[in-house]
């Protein structure tokens, strides 16, 4: 059978649906095999669909349908033959011009006629008409009569729309568009996760401040000879993930989640990293981050965040995680309260960095100064043990050289 019925495959366990977000390919276009067809967003991740063999296309579904994972949403016609590039559009003949005929004497242009003088009532409302428009706020001048000779009778001044909150008839003159857009099936999800964790969850947060000034010393001093050894930049996030997986094995329950009336803690350190993408946040999962290198979560963290931006990024690589990081900061954000990434029981949210005035053994002194906000759910994390996860992570960014590279930059850092 030459035609090919194209199916929805399953982008991984647990979906069973999918929207179609946005055809690459028009009704009846040539396509080939493993050419990008269509972007269709699940509820983790917007992902491609390849065109399973070459041939015409006709679509079965439209841009914003939602259809279920094995249904068919096109038809490839494996027979048809590849048609040829367009030739170029021949040029148009160039028209005789006809004789020129002798010009017709010019004849005199009529003069226009004078405008009718306008009505004395154009414009004028009712006294009924009247009293409607002052008590809506609305000038007379911006409403059209239609009674006799313009003037403005009652139900005018009824029909009359009211003008915009913060505005008036008088200086409502720019654009007043609106645009309808329907939220994709990738942030109606986010959208609703996010409320059920402010529901269900006794979310709190609290917060601290680390100095980054080894850090940046670290970086200054090192950068070059790590790319170079590495391949990869040393970046901030190396440093804070190294801090979270220690403090996380320094007080398991903030790497722990509820299921119903169960406690599940894990083993291992699989740390979730919002990245941002076209189609919203994603938060790609580092597996057994505290078995890492410096450079080896620098090369992770640079591989999923590609993936995100190309639109890449498998579910697989997206589920799983106990723990998140997010950072506000590269946006400038100063301070915030992250959102739990359910079903994991905390958070940490870095911000910008402000060159600030601190006190130091007595001393007033400058220092790069990042707030830093922990939200965790207090159902199973206690108070003492989020201000002391915190606390842990604190440690580790002021003093990395002790606390994550064990007391020797270089050969902390694999160089």
């Amino acid at each position: 059978m030459s035609i090919l019925e194209m199916k929805v495959p399953s982008p991984g366990e647990s979906i069973t649906e999918v929207e179609i977000a946005t055809w690459l390919v028009k009704d009846g276009d040539y396509v080939q095999k493993d050419q990008p067809i269509a972007e269709v967003d699940s509820d983790k991740a917007t992902l491609e669909l390849p065109a399973e063999e070459s041939g015409i296309i006709t679509l079965k579904a439209e841009e914003g349908d939602v259809v279920q994972v094995g249904q068919v949403v096109c038809l490839i016609d494996m027979a048809a033959a590849k048609p040829e590039g367009a030739a170029p559009a021949a040029e148009a003949p160039k028209q005789e011009e006809a004789p020129k005929a002798a010009e017709p004497a010019k004849a005199e242009a009529p003069k226009p006629a004078p405008a009718a003088p306008q009505s004395y009532a154009t414009g004028t409302p009712s006294p009924a008409a009247k009293k409607i428009l002052d008590e809506k706020g609305i000038d007379a001048a911006q409403v059209s009569g239609s009674g006799r000779d313009g003037r403005i009778s009652k139900s005018d001044a009824e029909l009359a729309a009211v003008p915009a909150m913060g505005g008036s008839s008088l200086t409502a003159t720019g654009a007043r568009s609106t645009t309808t857009t329907k939220l994709s099936v990738l942030r109606r999800k986010i959208a609703q996760r996010l409320v059920s964790v402010k529901n269900e969850t006794a979310m709190l947060t609290t917060f601290n401040e680390v100095d980054m000034s080894e850090i940046f010393r670290l970086r200054k001093q090192y950068k070059e000879e790590f790319a170079q050894k590495h391949g990869v930049g040393l970046g901030f996030m190396s440093f804070f993930t190294k801090a979270v997986t220690r403090a996380l094995q320094m007080y398991p329950d903030v790497n722990a989640s509820i299921d119903g009336d169960f406690k599940i803690n894990y083993d291992f350190c699989d740390i979730s990293i919002a990245v941002s993408g076209p189609k919203g946040l994603m938060v790609p999962v580092l597996r057994n981050a505290e078995n890492m290198s410096f450079s080896s979560v620098e090369a992770n963290i640079k591989d999923l965040a590609i993936k995100v931006r190309d639109g890449k990024i498998t579910v697989d690589e997206m589920t799983g995680g106990t723990f998140t990081i997010t950072n506000g900061g590269t946006f400038g954000s100063m301070l915030s309260t992250p959102i739990i990434n359910p079903p994991q029981s905390a958070i940490l949210g870095m911000h910008n960095i402000i060159q600030r005035p601190v006190a130091v053994d007595g001393q007033v002194v400058i220092r790069p100064m990042m707030y830093v906000a922990m939200s965790y759910d207090h159902r199973i994390i206690d108070g003492k043990e989020s201000v002391g996860f915190l606390v842990a992570v604190k440690e580790g960014i002021d003093n990395p050289v002790e606390i994550l590279l064990g007391g020797d930059e270089r050969k902390g850092l694999g160089l």
